[in-house]
């Protein structure tokens, strides 16, 4: 489940890009894409060229989901932490204004780095 009372998301692998298109579609705005989304269990963290989009699926139908949007505009400082040889999880730390901080964590698979890439490209503009 996706909480940020406890400020972390853990667990998440990639996913297609086509299953983020299709919980986040109806939320899009004109211009606005999927470029990358992640998924642990039935809860997604979907990533576009203006936000970061969490869906945390709710009850066990899963027809009830709760759609948090995290702007790239509100991210003050971001920082990546790749996956060692113990520690094979990798992390995106990102805080927000008037949210705080929120962490990603990922599986060692995951990209961490193109992760930090697609951070840097629409929040540093």
């Amino acid at each position: 489940m996706i909480d940020f009372d406890s400020g972390s998301v853990l667990n998440l692998k990639q996913a297609n890009i086509t299953d983020g298109e299709k919980l986040v579609g109806p939320l899009l705005i004109e211009g606005e894409n999927v470029v990358s989304a992640y998924h642990e269990a039935r809860d997604f963290v979907v990533f576009t060229n203006k936000r970061l989009i969490t869906v945390n699926v709710q009850k066990l139908t899963g027809k009830k989901k709760d759609f948090t949007t995290l702007p790239y505009s509100k991210i003050s400082v971001f920082s990546v932490e790749t996956a060692g040889v113990m520690d094979l999880d990798s992390e995106l730390d990102l805080w927000f204004s008037g949210l705080g901080h929120v962490r990603l964590e990922f599986t060692g698979r995951s990209d961490i780095l193109e992760i930090g890439k697609i951070i840097a490209s629409y929040a540093l503009r």
